[in-house]
Parts: structure tokens; sequence; C-alpha cells
């Protein structure tokens, strides 16, 4: 076992704990990693909020870093290369989700990188709020060249969570693409819907994020408090994005939706409810998605690479991480934070 630094939860308080963190020595298809930089992620708030205190959780599954050491049946990474890993850390391999590339709906469920089981001793899974992390070689992924590593770490989560929706329901030129949220998941959903030709909306509740929208590249803002506006928005959008990720009525936004196309629900996780007539009357879909396989996570990384795409951030030592769960309770950033875990050395 190898030693590092990192910050755990103590209990539902946002105040983080720092700490000695024992990690495994890599095994044969091992890479450890130096972690430079972690997101901070809404499903962190939630862990750290439900943390009982009794058992050690150390948050942050979204990061960027350099290899440090290999096991010796690694190929395709060496030490001193630029990677990133996500919230998954490992899976089955077998079932027919992983042979399809889709080891984020893995039916032996994947390894989360914290609070997860490790497939081989059975230990839980800590995350990238540390300055090491030992992960199975197959689910590290080369950071490209031009991405830069602050800015690329929530790429990994938010970014994937986003993209999966997007490549699956073809969005592509003439797509006419609405964002409902412009927050962590958003932000990254309208750049990348840009990117890909998008024509781009973005819902929201005030019309304070119009600047922000169109800088991000939307074509409009539609103030689903301005009803004349949201009528008029009626039947409009081959694909709607809802990154919101308090509770609330679908009904609104299934009724942007064009007929035959999709709203795709990524940002709440809870029971939801639906108006058969709001699918009924144009054929519409209600899905979901949740992160993404190796192959499109790559992918992903590709894509922003050539096209410029990252996160918005605001960049904080590690040692604030409680201060940004706190504020990421109250909204207040746009449009991720991402720790410089630089100050654990």
């Amino acid at each position: 076992m190898r030693s590092t630094e990192g910050w755990r939860a103590s209990g539902p308080a946002t105040a983080l704990q720092r700490v000695v963190l024992k990690r495994r020595d890599p095994r044969p298809d091992d890479v450890a990693v130096r972690v430079d930089y972690c997101g901070v992620c809404h499903t962190d708030l939630h862990a750290v909020r439900t943390h009982a205190g009794d058992a050690l959780l150390v948050p942050g599954h979204e990061f960027t870093g350099v290899v440090t050491e290999v096991g010796r049946d690694v190929t395709r990474f060496g030490v001193g290369d630029p990677v990133a890993v996500g919230n998954i850390v490992d899976s089955c391999g077998s079932c027919a989700m992983c042979q399809a590339g889709q080891e984020n709906f893995c039916h032996q469920f994947p390894t989360l990188t914290y609070a997860g089981t490790d497939r081989h001793d059975g230990s839980t899974t800590q995350g990238g709020y540390s300055r090491e992390y030992v992960v199975r070689d197959r689910f590290a992924y080369h950071l490209p060249a031009g991405l830069d590593p602050a800015a690329s770490a929530p790429l990994l989560c938010a970014g994937i969570t986003v993209w999966e929706p997007l490549h699956a329901l073809g969005v592509g030129p003439g797509t006419r693409v609405a964002v409902a949220g412009l927050g962590g998941l958003g932000h990254l959903a309208v750049k990348l819907a840009v990117a890909l030709g998008a024509k781009t909306s973005v819902i929201s509740r005030s019309a304070d994020k119009a600047a922000d929208a169109h800088r991000l590249g939307a074509d409009d803002l539609i103030v689903t408090t301005d009803l004349e506006q949201l009528a008029g928005a009626r039947d409009r959008f081959d694909v709607v994005l809802d990154t919101i990720s308090a509770p609330h009525d679908l009904g609104p936004y299934l009724r942007l939706v064009a007929m035959d196309g999709t709203l795709s629900q990524l940002g709440y996780l809870g029971p939801v409810t639906v108006q058969t007539m709001d699918l009924l009357a144009g054929r519409k879909k209600l899905s979901s998605s949740g992160s993404g396989g190796r192959r499109a996570t790559a992918a992903m990384l590709a894509f922003c690479a050539e096209h410029g795409v990252a996160a918005d951030i605001e960049l904080l030592p590690s040692a604030r991480a409680g201060e940004a769960l706190d504020r990421l309770e109250r909204g207040d950033v746009r449009y991720r934070f991402v720790l410089d875990l630089s100050d654990l050395s």
C-alpha cells in the first residue's frame, strides 16, 4: 500500500477534513496518477450531505493529472503522460453492455470512482479529492494536446453526461436543440450542441442568462416564466436536454419537443410523473442517460480537443473544497468549480 493525502467528508456538513489515505500499489493493469485538477459535481454535494460520517468518503470523480507509475502489463500509457479519469473505473467487461462499449450500463454495475466496490479486493473506492489515484488502465484516457487540464476535468462527468445523448440522438447540422438549465451540465451541453452544428437554444427561468447563452453560442433564450414566449416555442425542438437538478414538472419541456422528438432527462435522478397526453400528442419520447462508455468518452475528448470545447470554471485550491460545495448548493458558480490539488503536495 502507498500513502497520499486527500479530503474526506466527516458527516453531512460540507466542511472536509484533510487526511492521509492509503492507495493500492499498482496491479499489472493499473496506472498511478498524480491528480492535478478535480471537478466538483452535484453528486459530490449529495454524497457529502447524506454521509453519516461513520465511513471514509473522499469525493471527486472527474479529474486530470499525470501518470507517475504503470503496472507491468500496461502498454497504452507511460510515465509522464497527461490523462483524464471519470466516474467509472472498472466494469465486468463481459456482459452485453460492456461488450457493446457501454460500460456505464454494466449489468454487474460499474465500479464507481468513489463509494464504489473494488472488483478484486472488495474495498471501497475513494475519489479524486486527493493527490493520487490508482486506476485500471482501461478506464484512464489520454488527455489530448490542446485541452487545458483544469478546464477539461469536468468533461469526464458533466461533459460525457451530455455528449452521450447528443451522440445517441444523432444531433448535428440542422438539428434543433434546446438545453434546459444553464449550469455545470447545461453550459457544456450548449457548447457541444453548437460545435456539432445544431441550432441551439437555452431554456431558463429568468432572462438574466441571455448574455451567457449567446456567449456560449446559443441562438436564443426561452424564458419559462414568459407564458407567451413558451407557447410560441411549442413543438419546436428535435431534442431537449433537461439538465435541471431539482424536482420539476416535465410537461412544459415535453410540449417544446417536436413530433417524434425526444426529451432527455439528465439532471434530476429521482421519480417523475408524466402526463401521457404530453407524450401522445406528437409521438414524443422521454429518455435519459448516465455517463458514457469508454469509446464514447475517448471520442468526446477528441471532439472537444478538435473544437476547443472545455468547461467554464472557477479554479480553487483544494483546501477550499468545502467552500466550493457550499457555493454549489447555493448555485453560486458559473459554471463548474475545479479544485487544484497541488496544495496537497
